[in-house]
């Protein structure tokens, strides 16, 4: 999503608040409600989809959505892949994921601070086949990233693996 086309509803949510309340908001109170919407909105996105083969689908919040190149992720969406799918996804801190066919990774917490490349990354491979190349934040804390599958918690501390379950 493009930064113009979020900030429009967020203009609006808050004249809404401001009519509703028949007050005028200052210039600089309205900023701040609109820059820590706009903040939000971005906080969201911690990866895209690089590369995408086949069925590739996201669920997010109940809802299913095709999982094209340029598709941005965010925590807690399930990327499901199938018979035919495949899908490469870089992450903010440059972590490469690529999930094979019939794969169902769950993106269950990614917190990543660019500053000082510390943060968190947890992952479930439900099913499917997983290849990690780990990026800034796995090299700055070696126990910053795990992958949960059905039968194990694998934490990364090197820089690549695969993992495949059933």
């Amino acid at each position: 999503m493009s930064t113009k086309a979020n900030r429009a509803p967020l203009v609006t949510l808050v004249a809404s608040i401001a009519d509703r309340h028949r007050a005028p908001l200052s210039r600089s109170l309205m900023a701040v409600l609109i820059a820590c919407a706009a903040a939000g909105v971005h906080a969201a996105d911690i990866g895209q989809i690089k590369v995408a083969k086949g069925s590739v689908t996201i669920e997010r919040a109940g809802r299913s959505l095709s999982g094209a190149v340029g598709t941005r992720v965010q925590t807690a969406d399930v990327v499901r892949t199938g018979n035919d799918g495949s899908v490469g996804i870089t992450m903010t801190d440059n972590s490469l994921l690529s999930a094979g066919p019939n794969s169902v990774l769950a993106l269950d917490r990614y917190e990543f601070d660019s500053t000082t490349n510390e943060g968190r990354f947890d992952t479930s491979l439900r099913s499917g086949t997983l290849a990690v190349v780990s990026g800034r934040l796995a090299r700055q804390s070696p126990n910053a990233m795990t992958v949960h599958t059905p039968s194990a918690v694998l934490g990364v501390r090197g820089t690549e693996f695969v993992v495949s379950t059933r």
